[in-house]
């Protein structure tokens, strides 16, 4: 999966950056803790410069944002909870779960958005309670832009400090990847079988 995202780096350039991360944010395939140390790690083969890198990962992290935003703004708390009431079982989502969600966010607000984007698993789900409770768009991309930026910096950072050791630890990042899809699949699993829809 390394050479993979390298190479489609390669070819597509920062515009495959931005891509890629911002399928990440709507549908989590690979995870941008791969995605943007690769990247960081392809600035040091001349190929990229270190601030196109960072400015291109946050830019599809903002870009995937707002879809999100927008769908918890037009379909709303109590429409989405009827949706998880009918289908959470397989979403292993409960209405319970949204209620939690949006009640941390009017708790937390602007703070939140900010937060979530610097912790892998919740980054792209803080979205949805922002749109359900109409955050001030400006804002809303003001905390995604600074959150996503500090997020996307440390991670190509990461890649640009391994340098030439990158290929090394790359072998063991596939054993990693798989380790965690692997994990997702029995996390998944074990909800679906034990879900409640409190």
């Amino acid at each position: 999966m390394t050479d993979w995202i390298m190479n489609l780096i390669a070819a597509t350039g920062y515009f495959g950056i931005v891509a890629l991360m911002f399928i990440e944010n709507i549908f989590p395939p690979i995870p941008s803790e791969f995605i943007m140390p690769l990247a960081g790690f392809m600035v040091t083969q001349d190929k990229f410069s270190l601030f196109g890198v960072i400015i291109a990962g946050t830019s599809g992290s903002i870009v995937g944002a707002l879809p999100l935003y927008y769908l918890g703004a037009k379909v709303g708390e109590e429409r989405l909870k009827k949706f998880a009431e009918r289908h959470g079982r397989w979403l292993t989502l409960a209405p319970g779960d949204i209620e939690r969600a949006n009640g941390w966010f009017e708790r937390h607000g602007a703070k939140a958005v900010f937060l979530c984007r610097l912790v892998p698993g919740i980054r792209s789900l803080i979205s949805i309670p922002a749109g359900f409770n109409r955050m001030n768009l400006g804002s809303f991309l003001l905390f995604t832009t600074i959150g996503s930026g500090v997020w996307t910096s440390f991670l190509a950072y990461a890649g640009y400090f391994l340098g030439t050791n990158f290929r090394e630890v790359g072998e063991y990042l596939d054993v990693a990847t798989y380790l965690v899809f692997g994990t997702i699949i029995v996390l998944y699993l074990w909800r679906v079988f034990n879900y409640k829809k409190a």
